[in-house]
């Protein structure tokens, strides 16, 4: 029976100040290192192994992966980092904190930035200091300068079709260490969830996400790994 578990990383610094992060790279709160340490010991403790990892290319969810599979004494296992499974790109919103945006705009327009699916927010502004489009591991991409969640599910699903997938296919154990609207997108195109639903789903820091596949990679069962 194929196994993917699906990681959101630890609780960022970010997170932490609730501050709009998208593609800027943020490291781990220190709760977000606790956090990651104990999804570790908890896959650990239920026995769960895994052949292969997939992450993004950004230091909170590398880091989260990194310690989970030195608590599972697993860092031998091989990683693959591809951008495709960062964070949505927030666009003007970078680095801003979400509380002073709804003071400043309402919050019902900053809903709509976060929740709709196809709506995205502003793009950056020329000469932000959270343009990473000249950041070396995005070269020869085209670096978005925002994103709706629909943007961002077109990019990652893209990703498990490619490299995730296969690697269950041929019946590799999956882990993937990520974020939560890059998630989404899996989780949307595994569970079937329509547009208006995925909006609405929250994916906690730190809580390994099982999905037990048949052969065909259709769902047995999804389930937190902590209430099972």
């Amino acid at each position: 029976m194929p196994t993917l578990v699906l990681l959101r990383h630890g609780q960022s610094q970010w997170n932490l100040e609730n501050r709009f992060t998208g593609w800027w790279d943020v490291d781990l709160s220190v709760a977000g290192v606790d956090e990651a340490r104990a999804a570790g010991r908890l896959l650990r403790e239920k026995q769960f192994d895994f052949d292969c990892c997939f992450t993004s290319v950004l230091t909170r969810a590398i880091r989260t992966l990194h310690l989970v599979l030195h608590e599972m004494d697993r860092l031998w296992l091989p990683v693959t980092k591809d951008w495709r499974l960062n964070e949505r790109h927030y666009g003007g919103l970078t680095g801003l904190n979400k509380q002073e945006m709804i003071d400043k705009v309402g919050a019902e327009k900053v809903k709509v930035w976060r929740r709709s699916y196809d709506i995205p927010p502003p793009p950056l502004d020329a000469g932000s200091p959270y343009d990473v489009s000249a950041d070396r591991r995005y070269a020869g991409i085209v670096v978005p300068q925002t994103e709706s969640l629909k943007d961002t599910i077109a990019r990652a699903l893209p990703c498990y079709e490619a490299e995730i997938a296969p690697a269950l296919s041929a019946g590799k154990r999956v882990l993937v260490a990520a974020h939560g609207n890059s998630l989404r997108g899996i989780i949307k195109y595994l569970s079937n969830i329509g547009d208006d639903e995925i909006v609405g789903l929250e994916i906690p820091t730190g809580k390994p996400i099982v999905y037990d596949l048949a052969d065909d990679l259709s769902v047995i069962r999804r389930y937190y790994l902590d209430e099972a």
